[in-house]
């Protein structure tokens, strides 16, 4: 039993959109990432997803709003729910997801990271 140091970890992410291993919880990997852009519409069919957003604010657009999620919020996304996450500047967030869940949902592409890093 190990405690995290989230600034840390952080400092180690160097690229946008590709989540990192910081821990495990029951059958849930505790990932972070840092975001910045755009990314794309997916959805997750099996699960929720929890975004935490430790700095920034985050605008997760959804299909019939936006949402905004400012540091120290967290919006869940529930499964079966078209979501685009979208970063105007840098945003460090917490994930809660299930170790099922990959990125991109739905969707494959060159953004979707099938193998995560522990850091």
């Amino acid at each position: 039993m190990e405690k995290v140091n989230l600034l840390d970890k952080f400092t180690r992410v160097n690229d946008y959109w590709s989540p990192k291993i910081v821990g495990e919880l029951n059958d849930s990997y505790v990932k972070i990432v840092k975001l910045k852009g755009e990314f794309i519409w997916h959805r997750h069919e099996q699960e929720d997803e929890l975004f935490l957003v430790v700095q920034g604010t985050l605008r997760m657009r959804l299909r019939d709003r936006d949402v905004l999620v400012c540091e120290g919020e967290f919006l869940i996304v529930p499964r079966g729910v078209d979501h685009l996450p979208i970063a105007e500047e840098e945003v460090h967030v917490l994930l809660f997801e299930p170790k099922s869940t990959l990125n991109t949902g739905n969707v494959r592409n060159e953004r979707t990271v099938a193998e995560l890093e522990r850091i």
